[in-house]
């Protein structure tokens, strides 16, 4: 088995070239192939086109692996598996919005090892691999520390369904008052690595899937932040929480009463 330091090494390489095909072939206005949950949540071609890149990769380096897709679902058993977001923001991508991002992440075991969010518009490779620390141009990143609620500068994100969306924004219109400000950048692997980067104190957000918080998470947690869901589970596509452990415990005791894992 290799090394975690290799397997991001490697999941880096493969990100990259992805990066370099999206920006090549990224025309004018992208195509769009077909929408998901809602009319708004849509897919690209170039998202598939990125998804097939990164697998075809993957399948000749190390065969023998499980891919887990947004796009193309699951293939493969392997004790390794890749989770792959081939655009997270594809909606920033096609309007030509900077925050998107190729991301992703390798388990071993069932447990995320390496985790690599190429933020492509940007310049910047955010990188990690369990246990050697969270990376972006040779610079170690640590998360803000000793931020309190009321000036903490908190990322959040919202969902596609309506009803989901007028939940999200009550639970806003309750957190806003409450902290220095808000940021939506509409890429939760992005707000994952402004925390860890100290672009933003925290994040909290309903919706996103596994591929979008993989990566993310881990260069969060490898930076010193906390990272869940509601009194004391998993953060999952129910809820995910990120900030440094004190600023978590409050935005946790500040989110629990407003009841966010509800739909309207």
């Amino acid at each position: 088995m290799e090394s975690v330091v290799t397997l991001a090494r490697l999941a880096e390489e493969i990100s990259r070239e992805a990066g370099e095909m999206l920006t090549a072939k990224r025309p004018a206005r992208p195509e769009v192939l077909a929408t998901k949950s809602s009319p708004t949540d849509v897919v690209t071609a170039l998202d598939r086109a990125s998804e097939r890149l990164i697998r075809d990769r993957i399948r000749e380096i190390r065969p023998g692996d499980a891919i887990l897709g947004e796009e193309g679902g699951l293939t493969g058993d392997g004790r390794v598996r890749w989770i792959v977001d081939p655009i997270d923001g594809t909606v920033n991508f096609l309007y030509g919005l900077p925050e998107w991002a190729v991301s992703i992440a390798v388990e071993v075991d069932g447990e995320v090892v390496a985790g690599v969010v190429n933020a492509v518009p940007r310049g910047e490779v955010f990188t990690a691999a369990r246990g050697e620390g969270a990376w972006l141009a040779g610079e170690r990143l640590r998360c803000n520390t000793g931020v309190p609620l009321d000036r903490a500068l908190i990322a959040t994100g919202f969902g596609y369904g309506t009803g989901r969306r007028k939940v999200q924004a009550e639970v806003l219109a309750h957190v806003l008052p409450r902290v220095r400000d808000i940021r939506r950048g509409g890429s939760a692997a992005l707000d994952l690595c402004s925390v860890a980067a100290g672009r933003v104190d925290g994040f909290y957000e309903r919706g996103p899937e596994y591929w979008d918080y993989a990566a993310g998470g881990l260069i969060a947690v490898e930076a010193g932040a906390r990272i869940g869901g509601l009194r004391g589970r998993p953060y999952s596509p129910e809820l995910t929480i990120c900030a440094a452990p004190g600023l978590f415990a409050e935005l946790h005791e500040l989110l629990v009463p407003l009841d966010p894992e509800r739909d309207a």
